[in-house]
């Protein structure tokens, strides 16, 4: 069978890599094409697209790409039609793949659509639900979802949370301090000077920053003596040397929690960003493990917050408080699902594909 995919950042291409690799277990002829990054491309994904190219933060920034990512759009359907893809895999990336989701259905009537990990329509409201609803199939990956979507009159799919097969409990404890400032450049340039800053106050404390790709590397000039930059390294290995951890909102707080390691979560965003999340945002908690115990485990310190007094005053916290934070962190495991659940997720769409 083959397949045509679709993710748009680092986390998205991650998520799609185990997907494709579960897949595979099932159905080893499998093919894949489309959009994805260096980690799918491992899996064996045909790439026609590099990820990087579709990488934006903020509302003013997708705004002035709109024509770039219509001509994208219509450059994939092509592809689907030429290649006589019966088969589509969205992952994440809802400001994208919700248009190509519209125009894919109007261009392509023998098509399946599978969405896995779909926008958190339950944090910027349901104003999008009628595009979503296009897709055949709706991969949820949080227990609310799928009775989000039931009240909306469409039924989701949910066997659990695909981090959970990807993240064991760190059992180690080391001497750092885990940075994490996100991989977006916009989101680089305001949060890695504050870290530094951090780091430069605290000359008594280790730091390991772990920059998600070395084609970002130029970031992370004039950093303090005490910060010690892999890019190399997993996300288990950083947090196996680390106690705690200082990370960019996103998935990887999710991640930390999975691990057991308590957090501060850090966001910036620019003014204009800030005003339209206002208005949209429906949410109590903007990180996902907060979202999850419906409780404020992992400090948020976000737009004005975000300094590095009130960073240094978590970290002090966290460590007078560290077991009290690892026994808040005990159950989410149980809570988003116990095993497998990538598998599960894979054997559903090979199940329901469309033979090409």
């Amino acid at each position: 069978m083959k397949y045509f995919v679709s993710a748009g950042e680092i986390s998205g291409d991650m998520h799609l890599s185990h997907l494709i690799e579960n897949i595979k277990k099932i159905n080893q002829d499998a093919e894949f094409y489309g959009a994805a990054g260096s980690c799918s491309v491992k899996k064996g994904v045909n790439i026609i697209q590099d990820i990087d190219e579709l990488a934006v933060m903020g509302f003013k920034e997708i705004f002035g790409k709109i024509a770039f990512f219509k001509n994208k759009m219509n450059d994939y359907v092509e592809f689907i039609k030429e290649n006589k893809i019966k088969n589509v895999i969205m992952v994440d990336y809802g400001g994208f793949n919700l248009a190509f989701l519209k125009i894919l259905k109007k261009e392509i009537k023998e098509i399946k659509v599978f969405y896995y990990i779909p926008p958190k329509l339950w944090v910027w409201g349901k104003w999008r639900i009628k595009k979503l609803a296009l897709a055949d199939y709706i991969l949820a990956i949080f227990p609310w979802e799928k009775e989000f979507y039931r009240e909306n009159g469409i039924e989701a799919v949910y066997f659990g949370n695909p981090l959970v097969d990807i993240n064991e409990v760190v059992a180690e404890k080391g001497d750092k301090i885990l940075l994490l400032p996100g991989s977006r450049r916009q989101e680089l340039k305001e949060i890695i000077p504050v870290m530094n800053e951090t780091a430069k106050k605290l000359t008594n404390k280790k730091f390991l920053l772990k920059a998600a790709d070395k084609k970002l590397l130029s970031y992370f000039t004039d950093m303090a003596d005490n910060i010690e930059i892999t890019t190399t390294m997993t996300l288990e290995e950083c947090a196996a040397k680390s106690y705690c951890a200082v990370a960019a909102s996103g998935t990887v707080t999710l991640e930390l929690a999975l691990m057991g390691v308590p957090s501060v979560v850090v966001y910036k965003t620019s003014l204009f960003n800030e005003l339209v999340a206002r208005m949209i945002l429906k949410i109590k908690y903007v990180s996902l493990p907060n979202i999850v115990k419906n409780e404020e485990i992992f400090k948020e310190l976000l737009q004005k917050n975000m300094k590095t007094e009130k960073i240094m005053e978590e970290i002090n916290n966290i460590e007078k408080n560290y077991f009290d934070i690892k026994e808040k962190l005990s159950d989410m495991r149980e809570i988003l699902g116990n095993k497998d659940v990538i598998y599960k997720y894979g054997e559903f769409i090979v199940n329901n594909s469309i033979e090409n």
